[in-house]
């Protein structure tokens, strides 16, 4: 804060945080404009000094969507040797034929474990990569008051109590109270699937219930919403894992990934797989022993048929079929993360939706018209 000259004096220090806890977007949308501003200790002619900034950063942490930590290669290769029940199972077969001296079995095995675990972890990893570069392609900037100027910065360093301007074509980079509207039309499909932009202003909601829904929220920009039209002033509420955007975004990372249908099926077939060998070494091992050969002749015996009963090609033939699938998609501009993927996009033949313009080109023609004359002509 600089010294203040003879003549000149400047806006009183505001205090570094809000006063009291955040609340949610719902509860700002019931306030007016001033209450908003009074509570997190900001205007909208200055907005926030940048030691505030800094000390609110600090507290409330910076405006990303936090994701679950990043495994490393080895851990990552790894899972995706244990996951495998089919790989699992030729690492069973591969130790006993080592243990019965079968080292030309033992080696055979042990490759095709590594061509399927290496071909199909270098594909999806180059995948995740593709997907990283294309999101830091377009890095999101907003224009923020802060000690009285106007400035474009990264969206990353937005705190509670900033003051942001948006217009045609921005994207919002937190949730904010709007605090002044000109025209001013959001689209909200990315949040709440609906194709048509909804009019905001700056004025107080009526409390009609106990929350409000997203529509209701008509004074409220959300991160990730598209400015359709028209242009504002925002003041920002909720940052990071705090909005709306990032409250879904968290209950997405506690979902479960299911498995695909290849993967259940190889899942069985390596159970099968498992049960058979297991019955042929019992019954080979009983015959030889009331045959009266030794057991451990009996046991060499049972364990190699068991080994070669299993198909250590078949991950081979799966996986390289998949990966030339994975190819042949992004040839066409399309990036598969995981290897089975490609195998369940192909196995579909129906999809349904609830809202049109989230899986289609946002846009609606009429293909089919049917009238009461067309229904009773048939």
């Amino acid at each position: 804060m600089p010294v203040p000259q003879k003549g000149h004096t400047y806006p009183p220090l505001k205090p570094e945080l809000p006063r009291g806890p955040l609340k949610s977007t719902s509860e700002y949308a019931l306030e007016d404009v001033q209450t908003v501003l009074d509570t997190l200790c900001t205007d909208t002619s200055s907005g926030l000094y940048a030691s505030n900034a800094m000390q609110r950063q600090g507290t409330y942490g910076r405006n990303v969507l936090e994701s679950a930590e990043d495994e490393s290669l080895i851990v990552k290769f790894v899972k995706s040797i244990v996951t495998n029940s089919m790989v699992m199972l030729l690492f069973g077969s591969a130790g006993v034929s080592v243990l019965v001296g079968n080292w030309d079995d033992a080696f055979s095995i042990t490759l095709a474990i590594l061509i399927v675990s290496t071909v199909g972890f270098v594909q999806e990893y180059r995948s995740e990569k593709s997907l990283e570069a294309l999101t830091s392609l377009v890095p999101n900037f907003c224009h923020v008051v802060r000690d009285g100027e106007s400035s474009k910065m990264l969206a990353d360093h937005l705190v509670p109590g900033d003051i942001v301007k948006f217009a045609t074509g921005d994207r919002i980079p937190a949730d904010v109270r709007i605090v002044a509207a000109n025209h001013l039309e959001m689209d909200e499909s990315a949040l709440t699937g609906e194709s048509e932009p909804l009019a905001k202003t700056h004025e107080r909601m009526p409390a009609i219930g106990a929350e409000l829904t997203f529509s209701e929220r008509r004074n409220i920009g959300f991160m990730g919403t598209l400015v359709r039209n028209g242009h504002g002033v925002g003041v920002v509420v909720r940052t990071g894992s705090g909005t709306e955007f990032g409250k879904i975004h968290a209950m997405m990372q506690d979902i479960e990934v299911p498995r695909t249908p290849l993967q259940k099926d190889m899942d069985k077939l390596g159970q099968q797989l498992s049960v058979a060998s297991f019955a042929v070494i019992g019954v080979i091992f009983l015959i030889g022993l009331l045959q009266g050969k030794g057991w451990l002749e009996m046991f060499t015996i049972g364990v190699s048929l068991a080994v070669a009963a299993i198909p250590e090609g078949l991950p081979i033939v799966v996986t390289v079929t998949l990966a030339l699938g994975v190819f042949k998609m992004a040839r066409r501009k399309a990036i598969c993360r995981k290897l089975p993927s490609v195998e369940t996009l192909g196995a579909v033949s129906v999809i349904c939706a609830d809202k049109t313009g989230t899986l289609t080109m946002n846009r609606m023609e009429v293909e089919y018209l049917y009238t009461a004359a067309d229904g009773l002509s048939q």
